[in-house]
C-alpha cells in the first residue's frame, strides 16, 4: 500500500521514522512519500518532498508573516498527493497544516489519519466536529486524552501510547563527542525552530557565566545551521555545542534547561532534572492565555501528564537570567529537590505505560485502509 506521511518538525520526524519502520513490518509492500527530515529519509530510503528545515513555523504572528509560503505548501502538497495517488494520508502532529490536508484528502476519497492529537482539550475544541467528519482514524498519545475523546464522542479516536517510549525506553546512547572535561554536564535544549532558538539560547547560555563548576553544552540541530548558534552565543559564554546528539547528551547530563515542547518529556525519560523555559511573541501568548487560561495550568508535558508541578516553568517575563539562575541552583545543587523531580518523572512513566506506540499506530493505519 502507498502511505503519504506529513511531519513538519523535529519530533514529528522522529515519530515518523519509527512509524515507517513499523509500517514496513506490517506491510512488506509499503511505499512511502513524505514531508519530513533526515530520520524519515533514513527509514524510508528516499528524500522528502519538503524538508522540515523549511516547514517549522509556529505562533499566530509567525504564521501570518509567512502566510504566502504556508498557502503555497498546502497547494503543492495537494497537487503532489493527486499525482502519487496514495491509499492513505497520515499527518503527524503539525495540525495547522496536516489537518487541512487530511480534510481535503477525505473530500477526494483518500483515507485520512492523524497521529498525535492537537491539544483540543486546551483550545480549538471547535475542530472536533470537522475532525469527526473527515478523519478515518485519530491516534492520540497522552493518557489523559482518553477521557476527553470518550466524553466528546469520537469513536475513531484510538489511544496508542507515547512514541517517545519507543525511541528511548530500554535503549542505550553513547556519550556525545566532546573533549575530556571532568565537570558535570548541563544540557541546554533551546528548541528546534529558529524563532525558539533566538528567544531562548542567549539567556540559557549566559547561565554558564555564573557557574564555572559546570560544563554547559547545547543540543544543537545541524538543520538550523551552525552559523545561527554562533551568532546567538553571548560574548564570553563558555558553552559548547554538539549537533544532532540530543539523546547522547541527555544520557550523561546532570541537569538541563529546556525549551518547552517534546524535549521536556524526553528530558524526563532520561531522568535529568530540568527547568522548563519558553518565550513567544507577546500577541501569540496573549491570545493563547485568553483562550486556555481558565482551563490549563501547565504547558510542560511532564506537568500536564502528572497534573502537578513536577518541573518549574519559566514563561515570558519570568524567563530571565536571575529567575533561571535561581531555579537552576535547585536542580543542580539541591538533592532533595532533584529527588522530588525524579519521583515525579517515575509517576509520569507509569502513566504513559510501555513502549509500542509506533507498532500500534501502524496496525491502526493498516486496519483503516483495509
Amino acid at each position: 500500500m502507498k502511505y503519504y506521511i506529513i511531519a513538519g518538525e523535529a519530533s514529528g520526524d522522529l515519530h515518523g521514522a519509527n512509524l515507517i519502520r513499523a509500517l514496513c513490518a506490517g506491510d512488506p509492500a509499503a511505499e512511502f512519500r513524505f514531508w519530513g527530515g533526515d530520520a524519515m529519509s533514513l527509514a524510508a530510503g528516499s528524500e522528502p518532498v519538503r524538508h522540515i528545515r523549511d516547514l517549522a513555523i509556529m505562533g499566530l504572528v509567525e504564521v501570518a508573516m509567512h502566510l504566502r509560503t504556508v498557502l503555497g505548501n498546502i497547494a503543492y502538497c495537494k497537487a503532489d498527493i493527486l499525482r502519487w495517488k496514495p491509499d492513505v494520508v497520515v499527518g503527524i502532529d503539525y495540525p495547522g497544516f496536516a489537518l487541512k490536508i487530511e480534510a481535503w484528502a477525505h473530500d477526494n476519497h483518500i483515507k485520512a489519519v492523524h497521529y498525535v492529537s492537537p491539544q483540543l482539550w486546551a483550545w480549538k475544541k471547535g475542530r472536533l466536529k470537522g475532525m469527526r467528519r473527515y478523519l478515518d482514524r485519530l491516534c492520540y498519545i497522552l493518557p489523559f486524552e482518553q477521557d476527553f475523546y470518550a466524553a466528546n464522542q469520537m469513536p475513531q479516536a484510538t489511544y496508542v501510547g507515547h512514541p517517545l517510549l519507543d525511541a528511548i525506553a530500554g535503549s542505550t546512547f553513547p556519550a556525545p563527542t566532546l573533549p575530556d572535561d571532568p565537570r558535570p554536564i548541563v544540557a541546554l535544549l533551546p528548541g528546534s525552530r529558529k524563532q525558539e532558538l533566538r528567544r531562548s539560547l542567549p539567556i540559557m547560555a549566559r547561565l554558564a557565566q555564573r557557574h564555572a563548576d559546570y560544563r554547559f553544552v547545547v543540543a544543537g540541530m545541524s538543520l538550523l545551521g551552525e552559523r545561527l548558534y554562533r551568532q546567538l552565543m553571548p560574548a564570553g559564554a563558555e558553552v559548547e555545542v554538539v549537533y544532532d546528539q540530543t539523546y547522547n547528551l541527555l544520557s550523561v547530563a546532570h541537569a538541563a534547561v529546556v525549551c518547552s515542547g517534546t524535549a521536556t518529556l524526553e528530558t524526563a525519560l532520561f531522568h535529568v532534572p530540568q527547568v522548563v523555559c519558553y518565550r513567544a511573541n507577546p500577541i501569540t501568548i496573549a491570545v493563547a492565555r485568553a483562550i486556555v487560561g481558565r482551563h490549563i495550568n501547565h504547558i510542560a508535558l511532564v506537568d500536564l501528564i502528572d497534573n502537578s508541578n513536577v518541573v518549574t516553568e519559566l514563561l515570558q517575563g519570568d524567563f530571565n537570567l536571575d529567575r533561571l539562575d535561581q531555579e537552576f541552583q535547585l536542580i543542580a545543587y539541591d538533592e532533595d529537590n532533584r529527588q522530588r523531580m525524579l519521583d515525579g518523572y517515575r509517576r509520569v512513566e507509569v502513566l504513559l505505560g510501555g513502549p509500542g506506540a509506533s507498532r500500534r499506530t501502524a496496525e491502526a493505519i493498516i486496519e483503516t485502509i483495509r
